[in-house]
């Protein structure tokens, strides 16, 4: 059997598809990755032992250059990686049983692949506002919607159909295939897949037009072991706070670094303060704080105070299994709502606004390392799913088996 996995996104995206295409290695199946050439994704996928095929510019190009996307570069974006999808991924697919792509930005393109080879394709998605914003839709057109946050979901969806469906159409005729009239209903299908934690994401209960299969987090094992360097740190005193922003870039990184060190210092804390595509970096010279890059976080985690970082998927996943208190300074997307269940959960805290301050994160630290907050982390940690993607796994290979061609999950 073999599965083409794809998506074009940060690390958030890319690692939980590793995750998969190692799950699917267990059950025999073999997997290509196709995901944007970042150099770490390259490092990613090479340590897995999972093949790349390149796909569109890589990520940190578009996201992190000096000026941030305009909406032309936005529709240029979405042309490109339709385009792929009827090149680079219909090429890497030949010899596939099933493609399964993550998220819009390759959604639409890997669609197009899977028809055009007459092959099963699903959607998958690490977060409810990944899902089709159907609902929300009829209510915009009646009379009101259910709150801001299902507005904007609404109106990112009516972006991505007008952004993503002339350039669709356009490479579907040129192959001889027939327009697509219902965007929605063909890139996301009527049955996508949720793969995020039940405990933390919850599938919607009120969808009646949508068949969502939730199959848990897919996470990639992570054995390697901690720099000696950082074990050295860690012995040295106290549990120290964890602050990281992954992929996201900052207005001002100095600023976000002694803002973050400051407030570590006000609790008598030591800071690991990771680098991240922002390049946080020390402030001074003393020996509270230790600066890290690509690290094993599945290790890390537990060891620590508490975990600041910005509420992507796969880092909040890490942080809630870990069973350590958060602080999650939401920057974009879905990010403000894994701050809400964090939250909500009392496992946490949710920063109001992307920019904290000293005394803003120095007080969303005293809640965080409040032994209740502590307890709870652990509690939640104790119900999380661990086996999210050997069950995608499990069922992708069952569908590429028992599904006739062409269809779609």
């Amino acid at each position: 059997m073999r599965v083409l996995l794809t998506t074009w996104g940060s690390r958030g995206d890319v690692e939980p598809l590793v995750g998969l295409a190692v799950a699917l290695r267990g059950l025999g199946a073999k997997t290509v990755v196709c995901a944007p050439p970042d150099e770490e994704f390259v490092t990613l996928l090479d340590r897995a032992g999972v093949p790349l095929v390149p796909i569109c510019p890589t990520v940190r190009s578009v996201t992190a250059g000096t000026k941030p996307p305009t909406a032309a570069d936005a529709v240029r974006l979405a042309s490109d990686l339709v385009s792929a999808g009827f090149d680079t991924l219909a090429a890497a697919a030949g010899g596939c049983d099933v493609l399964l792509a993550n998220g819009m930005m390759a959604a639409a393109g890997a669609r197009g692949a899977a028809d055009r080879l007459g092959i099963p394709y699903a959607y998958a998605c690490y977060h409810v506002r990944g899902l089709p914003p159907r609902k929300i839709a009829r209510d915009m057109n009646g009379q009101s919607v259910q709150d801001a946050a299902d507005k904007a979901h609404w109106e990112q969806g009516r972006k991505a159909i007008a952004m993503f469906a002339e350039a669709l159409n356009s490479h579907r005729v040129a192959v001889g295939l027939p327009p697509v009239n219902d965007f929605l209903d063909y890139v996301y299908t009527a049955r996508p897949w949720l793969a995020a934690d039940p405990v933390l994401c919850p599938a919607p209960s009120d969808t009646t037009d949508l068949d969502i299969v939730q199959t848990g987090a897919w996470i990639l094992p992570d054995n390697r072991p901690l720099p000696q360097e950082l074990e050295a740190f860690m012995a040295a005193g106290e549990p120290p706070v964890y602050v990281g922003f992954g992929s996201m870039a900052t207005s001002s990184p100095r600023d976000t670094a002694r803002v973050a060190i400051e407030a570590g210092r006000a609790h008598g804390r030591r800071v690991i303060l990771a680098r991240g595509w922002a390049g946080l970096t020390a402030i001074d010279d003393a020996d509270d704080c230790f600066l890290v890059g690509d690290v094993n976080q599945q290790a890390l985690f537990p060891r620590v105070a508490a975990i600041v970082h910005h509420g992507g998927a796969g880092t909040t996943t890490t942080a809630s299994r870990s069973g350590t208190p958060q602080v999650v300074v939401p920057q974009i997307g879905d990010q403000p709502s894994w701050a809400a269940r964090v939250a909500e959960l009392g496992i946490g805290v949710a920063h109001q606004g992307p920019t904290a301050t000293l005394d803003s994160l120095t007080a969303a630290l005293t809640a965080a390392l409040d032994p209740q907050t502590l307890d709870r982390s652990r509690a939640v940690a104790d119900t999380m799913r661990t086996d999210g993607a050997a069950v995608a796994a499990k069922l992708l290979l069952d569908t590429a088996g028992t599904e006739s061609r062409p269809t779609a999950l």
